[in-house]
């Protein structure tokens, strides 16, 4: 599908990598979770890159993981992805009235690509079908150029993960992986001033408030992060307005 020339050379590919890539960093952060977890879980490197490259779904492939090393039956660990990704089946009924006038082959491999976060920037970049075949060009490649990007994020995070996870402290266990992910997830969100303020002040005051029990820290960070914001937007002068 990326080989037609027609389709990554459109502008509409480019647009659609553009608008995902803010997301990249904790699609990244994510899959590299991901790759940690599935060399930690018990399973072997090729079984985790085979999974990587097969399955292509964070939420299953977190899903199945224990069940595999637990020994479950083949059908308990299909049944299992698919009820969590049954969400994919609805999306998939949306995006056929988009795709139809392609060959079965590229609908399935758009099908095979698409995950949450490109269906939901393709659906409100296009809310209808375009009617004539430049138009669905153009829906097409805005697709393909997102789910490329997306993929390839996912990809090679979860690969870098597969190959530096036993070089991860056993002491450290999956909530290392969490750590990155969620860290990763941050850094993508972290799109204004204020933001990154209130990221860095919710950290500090975690660091601070470490040793109170209960996690209570986390609670002191957010608490912080919180009055530090309402108390700058209180002070911050409105624009258009006198001093």
């Amino acid at each position: 599908m990326f080989f037609r020339s027609r389709l990554y050379r459109h502008p509409a590919f480019v647009l659609g990598m553009r608008e995902v890539s803010p997301q990249s960093p904790g699609i990244a952060a994510w899959g590299l979770m991901t790759g940690v977890a599935m060399v930690k879980s018990g399973m072997s490197v090729f079984e985790a890159s085979a999974m990587t490259l097969l399955v292509f779904a964070g939420s299953s492939q977190l899903a199945a993981i224990p069940l595999i090393v637990a020994g479950a039956p083949a059908w308990v660990i299909l049944a299992t992805g698919f009820c969590v990704n049954l969400r994919f089946v609805v999306f998939s009924l949306h995006l056929r009235q988009f795709l139809m006038h392609l060959p079965r082959w590229q609908r399935m491999f758009h099908g095979y690509l698409t995950t949450d976060i490109s269906y939901v920037l393709f659906v409100r970049k296009f809310p209808h079908p375009a009617e004539t075949a430049e138009g669905r060009l153009e829906q097409e490649a805005y697709l393909a150029g997102n789910d490329f990007l997306n993929w390839l994020s996912w990809m090679v995070a979860s690969f870098v993960g597969i190959a530096l996870a036993n070089m991860i402290p056993p002491s450290w266990g999956l909530g290392f992986a969490g750590i990155l992910c969620l860290l990763g997830i941050q850094c993508s969100l972290a799109s204004s001033r204020m933001r990154m303020l209130s990221a860095a002040v919710a950290g500090a005051a975690a660091v601070v408030a470490y040793s109170l029990p209960l996690k209570l820290n986390i609670v002191v960070a957010i608490a912080a992060a919180v009055i530090l914001c309402l108390t700058v937007e209180k002070i911050r002068p409105t624009p258009g307005v006198a001093a």
